[in-house]
């Protein structure tokens, strides 16, 4: 039987469009299934009777929601989505999970600017916009509401048994695959970011506002008395421990950190693998273990402790936003050239410095700490993130379409951003140099999360934490202590350089940094203490 694509039984319908995302927005997906399992005698059957699962939850789900006046808008929004999220899991293997659904809401656009190329221009049509034409003129045809009822269910029915049927007789090969390979599972297009984004708005749904809790209420500074501590928190982005030249790195990415007196914390691990997970925890009294994003904005942070404590608190962004940390703290956007004086194809980290001394004049009386958080090595552009004086490493990637780019030309363009980042913390070091006669002063470095630049296949970050690989959590610390601050032991830190660490560490090494004393503060957690 020959079908007519202008006017089409809507069962017949339902099975094209399952067909269709099968065959062009899962390609991701597949390769990395025959990665693991290679087509041969031995994996056929199990190969066959996954398309057929993945064919028939699509069908399902098309036939329960799939209802007369329903199915076209559903389909056309689901394939034009779905054109998106191929593209970005086929270039970068990424898995759109809740995680990424919350970063996308967070990113601004700027950062979207950033994504945008030709290639996902063609994904979208031809993925995208051309199917959806074609779904919004072509004649569905549903029987009476009984007939099509009966119909669905007997669909429905067939395609549950033959399912169920596969698993049992080939249960060997789906003990394994649910067991070892969960991570495949996550690049199902577009099942898994449907099951994300109901998973989001369950993780984030609220019946009515929540009173924020309070945290800290008796935090109060040790030594209120002169001279007070000027602290400068650098909340670093998509920076990898193994890039920093003071680990290690065998290319030379810190030349003026490496002049200076620092402590550089060998193995220091992120709470996430994104900025819209990792910023808010950091500064959360939560450990990893149970931070939630929903409890973190119910709760006050460590930046609500020290106001209660009456530390002068001031949060500098030149990235997207401090995904609801500074909220209610004074804190300011740098990344408009009406604010940030460093401007050239963007704005500039180093334009955050640029009107602090004045805050810091005016809050000689007070214990002040101070927020920077940088735009750093975010990707993909990260040719944009860095002056032209700071591209030392060439030839270097100059496309947000990473894979078309060599390794060399990625690393290079990532070890330039990284150089540019040493001298911004270099002269963050500088500023607090300048106050070190009124103030105890330090600078602690912390970077959000890491990132991947190819290795297995792999770019940027958002990889689950169960599956991400140690580039996008293992992330450089960098500690500065002032020479007036003898409240710090730089002698017993360096003996402890290389334990193990991790964002946990945050909340307490703050406020100790600060002196502010409460009962929410854990000298066992804090990295500065001797304990």
């Amino acid at each position: 039987m020959i079908l007519n694509l202008k006017r089409i039984k809507s069962h017949h319908f339902i099975f094209i469009i399952a067909l269709f995302f099968i065959l062009f927005d899962n390609f991701r997906l597949f390769s990395n299934i025959l990665q693991v399992y290679p087509v041969n005698l031995k994996n056929i059957a199990f190969l066959f009777s996954l398309v057929w699962i993945f064919f028939s939850i699509i069908s399902l789900a098309l036939s329960i929601l799939g209802v007369k006046y329903l199915l076209k808008p559903v389909v056309i929004l689901l394939l034009l989505v779905s054109s998106v999220a191929g593209y970005f899991m086929d270039s970068y293997n990424i898995v759109i999970d809740s995680s990424m659904i919350q970063n996308i809401i967070s990113t601004d656009i700027n950062e979207s600017k950033d994504l945008l190329n030709f290639r996902l221009v063609i994904y979208f049509i031809l993925l995208g916009a051309l199917p959806a034409y074609w779904v919004y003129k072509t004649n569905i045809i549903f029987q009476p509401f009984l007939k099509e009822l009966i119909s669905r269910l007997k669909i429905i029915f067939f395609l549950l048994i033959t399912s169920a049927v596969m698993v049992f007789i080939l249960s060997d090969f789906y003990s394994s695959f649910i067991r070892e390979h969960k991570i495949l599972r996550y690049y199902a297009n577009p099942i898994h970011y449907l099951y994300s984004i109901v998973k989001f708005i369950k993780l984030n749904s609220s019946s009515e506002p929540q009173e924020i809790k309070k945290t800290g209420l008796d935090a109060h500074v040790i030594n209120p008395n002169p001279p007070h501590k000027l602290v400068i928190f650098v909340v670093g982005e998509t920076a990898r421990a193994d890039r920093f030249s003071l680990n290690g790195y065998s290319r030379q990415t810190n030349p003026l950190l490496s002049q200076e007196d620092v402590i550089s914390y060998s193995n220091f691990w992120s709470c996430g693998t994104s900025t819209a997970v990792s910023v808010p925890c950091m500064f959360s009294i939560y450990d990893e273990s149970e931070f939630k994003i929903s409890k973190a904005k119910e709760t006050e942070n460590v930046l609500d402790v020290l106001k209660h404590a009456g530390v002068s608190t001031l949060w500098l962004d030149n990235n997207s936003s401090s995904k609801g940390v500074a909220d209610r703290i004074e804190h300011q956007d740098y990344k408009s050239d009406k604010v940030n004086p460093v401007c050239d194809t963007e704005c500039r980290d180093i334009g955050m410095l640029s009107h602090l001394q004045e805050y810091i004049n005016q809050h000689q009386d007070n214990n002040v700490l101070i927020v920077l958080h940088q735009m750093g090595q975010h990707g993909p552009a990260y040719y944009k993130r860095y002056p032209k004086a700071f591209e030392k490493f060439k030839p270097v990637c100059k496309t947000n379409q990473l894979e078309n780019c060599t390794l060399e030309e990625l690393n290079n363009a990532y070890d330039n951003a990284i150089l540019y980042t040493d001298y911004f913390l270099s002269e963050v070091i500088k500023l607090l140099k300048q106050n070190d006669n009124n103030f105890q002063t330090a600078m602690l470095y912390v970077s959000d999360h890491g990132e991947s630049l190819g290795e297995n296949g792999l770019y940027l970050h958002g990889l689950p934490n169960l599956f991400a690989p140690d580039t996008q959590r293992h992330v450089p610390v960098i500690l500065w202590v002032g020479e007036n601050n003898t409240a710090i032991d730089k002698k017993h830190l360096l003996k402890n350089k290389d334990q193990k660490y991790s964002h946990d560490n945050i909340f307490d090494t703050i406020l100790g940094l600060l002196g502010v004393e409460t009962s929410v503060y854990h000298k066992n957690k804090d990295i500065t203490a001797v304990k």
